[in-house]
């Protein structure tokens, strides 16, 4: 793939900084922990479907010990509603712990740290790295997949691969800003099949095979 130039990267962040000032993360969370726990709900769910689901979850467990002490059973009726409950609640439950008795309840600040609590990919641990720590981070769902990929930012559609893509060609300081806005991009404009063109803010430098 042909590197992206510096003045087409910077458009493109500055299109999405016009139509979204507001770069705010689609989970709903009030705590650090609460934002590993939402993240991990959302692996092949919504985060609209999440955002239903955690109000009930946070208020019963409030803190990383009530979730390390949590009855399996009961955690899983309450997430069931985001699929993959037995197994996202086990994890849950032993990310939790492992946060406990390793770290003393507090968040890891590296991708590295993160990413050996269970069930946190590389997704989440730059969430949380951009969202809890204030440091680059480069989330890599499926909507910085698409959109990326149509943009000619990158070249895959593998996770890992479109990350490392990505540090190569957004500035650390705008990275976790840029991926909340395509998420909110995604939604409205760059939609999957099938691009909304009419009326998206990147239309005119658009350089996908989908423009319509």
């Amino acid at each position: 793939m042909k590197k992206p130039t510096k003045k087409y990267v910077q458009s493109i962040i500055e299109g999405l900084e016009a139509q979204y000032p507001d770069a705010v993360c689609s989970l709903t969370y009030e705590k650090p922990h609460e934002l590993m726990i939402a993240g991990r709900l959302s692996a092949q769910c919504t985060d609209a479907r999440v955002n239903l689901v955690t109000p009930e979850l946070f208020s019963k467990y409030r803190s990383v010990d009530d979730f390390a002490e949590a009855e399996l059973s009961e955690l899983e009726s309450i997430i069931k509603p985001c699929g993959l409950y037995k197994t996202k609640a086990k994890s849950i439950k032993e990310m939790c712990i492992r946060l406990r008795d390793v770290y003393g309840g507090v968040i890891p600040e590296t991708i590295e740290e993160l990413t050996t609590l269970p069930g946190i990919g590389r997704k989440t641990a730059n969430l949380v790295m951009g969202d809890v720590h204030h440091k680059p981070a480069y989330v890599t769902d499926t909507h910085c997949i698409r959109i990326c990929g149509r943009l000619g930012l990158t070249d895959s559609k593998e996770p890992v691969k479109v990350e490392m893509q990505l540090r190569e060609v957004i500035p650390p300081e705008k990275s976790s800003d840029f991926c909340h806005r395509l998420v909110l991009f995604g939604r409205e404009f760059c939609k999957a099949p099938k691009p909304k063109c009419e009326g998206c803010p990147l239309y005119d430098i658009c350089r996908s095979k989908d423009k319509t």
